[in-house]
């Protein structure tokens, strides 16, 4: 049996291990309160949240900061025009930043110096460092490009905004604007979609599709000795 502690302090336990001992002592009630308050708290969100499905999800968190998100970078984009890219492909830190990303991610199509050839083999990219352009050469549509992707995937690049975000987006296209001058002459490609008339032209799998099938071959008439005589009376 424990013995009394004089003067109502703490008592010391009569059992001992390895030569140490411990006290009994009562728990401060504010301790107690906290942690009873707590496991109530369980109870009624366990019960509030997996069983009446009251309040939203993880996964509507989730969705909903990422809601919020894409509404800010929409925000951001409005505020973009021809000539804040402009500006942009002359600040030195964003152009450094999209030198890096355009070095680990673009140069397998584009080439480390924008001309889509290595030692003379023409790499899948377009060229970006002269005048020509396929999708058009005004920093907006570099931008939208970039971002979306060729209109026709299977032939051209695929969108990158999913990969690298809007803000990596951003630094390349000024990297790419900063070897180029504003107000230089901008020549469309000769396959570009741009041009008047492109859209108007029908796929060569079209024009096939109208070829009139072959006409079955006549079967032909069956020989006169074939004909049964007729039978008389």
């Amino acid at each position: 049996m424990t013995p009394p502690s004089p003067n109502n302090g703490p008592v010391l336990r009569e059992h001992s291990y390895d030569g140490i001992q411990e006290y009994d002592q009562k728990l401060p009630n504010w301790w107690l309160f906290t942690w009873y308050i707590t496991m109530v708290w369980f109870v009624i969100a366990w019960v509030a949240y997996y069983q009446l499905s009251l309040g939203e999800s993880g996964e509507e968190e989730v969705d909903k900061a990422l809601a919020n998100i894409k509404a800010i970078q929409l925000k951001e984009l409005e505020k973009l025009t021809d000539d804040k890219l402009w500006a942009m492909s002359q600040d030195e830190k964003i152009v450094g930043a999209g030198a890096a990303t355009f070095a680990t991610t673009c140069v397998a199509c584009h080439a480390p110096d924008l001309s889509a050839h290595i030692n003379g083999a023409k790499l899948p990219g377009q060229p970006l460092n002269d005048t020509e352009w396929k999708h058009g050469g005004n920093p907006l549509q570099v931008l939208s490009i970039v971002r979306k992707g060729a209109p026709d995937l299977t032939k051209g690049m695929p969108p990158w905004e999913p990969q690298l975000g809007l803000t990596r987006v951003v630094e390349v296209v000024a990297f790419i604007l900063s070897k180029h001058k504003q107000g230089e002459p901008i020549t469309l490609a000769a396959d570009s979609p741009l041009k008047p008339g492109a859209a108007a032209t029908p796929p060569p799998a079209a024009a096939a599709s109208v070829t009139p099938p072959a006409a079955p071959a006549a079967t032909p008439p069956a020989p006169a000795s074939a004909v049964p005589p007729a039978a008389g009376k």
